[in-house]
């Protein structure tokens, strides 16, 4: 098997388990959390309370189920198409990985999306009063940061050249 399937299959694994992982996780939040108080972890810093998000990030677009599920899948499909793009080299394994977490993300909320017309959130930050999130939104948020801390300061112009269409059909001409 060569390194290029290998690497897309484990990206099938990473995102399976966390995509389970992650409604499992919203599983629990309707079992224990839905018509409940909220759970306090830290008191005054972090509790589990649950919502329906019937909007994207930050409870914007409300009701725009169709819409935000439209963009989710453009975007899914903008990523698995880098996700088949990046080269087969260990240098890019890290991206597999990121990437891989950003569409368990992204899946994880276009199945609430699609099963209940709304997300499930449940992870309330209250010390700075920051809108209630998931599982699902954690991995989005920390893997798109991890990329752009990769793009932006380790990986070099050079890296990337694998994302210039000119150059790719330049050399295929060659």
């Amino acid at each position: 098997m060569n390194k290029r399937v290998k690497m897309l299959l484990i990206d099938v694994v990473i995102v399976a388990a966390l995509l389970a992982f992650d409604q499992y996780t919203k599983m629990l939040a309707i079992l224990h959390l839905k018509n409940n108080p909220a759970i306090v972890l830290i008191d005054g810093v972090l509790e589990l309370q649950y919502l329906e998000n019937r909007g994207s990030a930050f409870g914007m677009l409300q009701n725009q189920k169709f819409f935000i599920l439209f963009v989710g899948i453009i975007f899914l499909m903008v990523i698995l198409f880098f996700l088949f793009k990046l080269p087969a080299q260990k240098k890019y394994n890290i991206v597999h990985v990121l990437l891989s977490v950003v569409i368990a993300g992204g899946i994880g909320n276009m199945v609430d999306r699609f099963r209940f017309d709304y997300v499930v959130d449940f992870i309330s930050f209250i010390l700075i009063n920051y809108p209630i999130f998931n599982v699902a939104d954690c991995y989005i948020v920390v893997a798109m940061i991890s990329l752009f801390i990769l793009f932006a300061f380790v990986f070099k112009e050079k890296d990337l050249e694998f994302l210039n269409f000119k150059q790719n059909r330049y050399r295929e001409m060659k």
